[in-house]
């Protein structure tokens, strides 16, 4: 995965050079472009972290670039950069599954501040896919029989009670109960229930 920053998309070199040296002095790694199709030639699905967007640029506006960014699966959290006539487009955004926007003239702590709440979104975004995933894999490694165990474990039912339901003995229980708690990595049974319920 690319290292998680902040990536301004304005087509004014002035702005673009204000809010380097803003984040920058904040401790935020930055990258910038010049332009929505800019941006696009160099996007990569492994980026991280957010993207601040002015509304209104030459060419793709912020909108599009958002738009395209969305059909294209980006999960990065969106920030938009708006004049005072564009509140109502960026509202817009915002019901289309924008973080956040800005108004010009913008307080500098303000913004910093929201952008550093939009890169702690993202990063715990990641960490939860990543554990999900995670958990997927745990859960491929398992038997059938294992899997029909471990859901009469995560219902609360005693060992002898899964051993009448399946027609095995208690033995064969336990063994599966151990191999099902080694593979996911618990030690009890609440402790299994607390991670599949992250994977839904």
């Amino acid at each position: 995965m690319c290292e998680p920053k902040l990536h301004i998309v304005d087509d004014d070199e002035a702005i673009r050079d204000a809010l380097g040296w803003l984040f920058q002095s904040r401790n935020v790694p930055v990258a910038s472009w010049p332009s929505a199709e800019a941006f696009l030639a160099d996007y990569d699905p492994a980026m991280a972290g957010c993207l601040l967007l002015d509304i209104r640029m030459e060419g793709m506006s912020g909108l599009e670039l958002f738009d395209r960014l969305s059909a294209m699966g980006c999960r990065m959290p969106v920030l938009f950069l708006t004049g005072h006539g564009d509140v109502p487009i960026a509202v817009s955004a915002l019901k289309k599954g924008a973080r956040d926007f800005v108004e010009k003239p913008f307080n500098d702590n303000d913004l910093v501040d929201r952008v550093i709440e939009a890169l702690a979104f993202d990063a715990g975004e990641r960490a939860r896919q990543a554990g999900q995933a995670g958990v997927a894999a745990r859960l491929a490694t398992l038997t059938q029989r294992e899997r029909q165990v471990m859901g009469l474990v995560v219902a609360g039912k005693l060992n002898k009670v899964i051993a009448d339901e399946l027609g095995i003995s208690m033995r064969t229980v336990e063994v599966h109960r151990a191999h099902v708690f080694e593979k996911m990595g618990v030690k009890t049974a609440v402790e299994l229930a607390r991670i599949l319920a992250t994977v839904g």
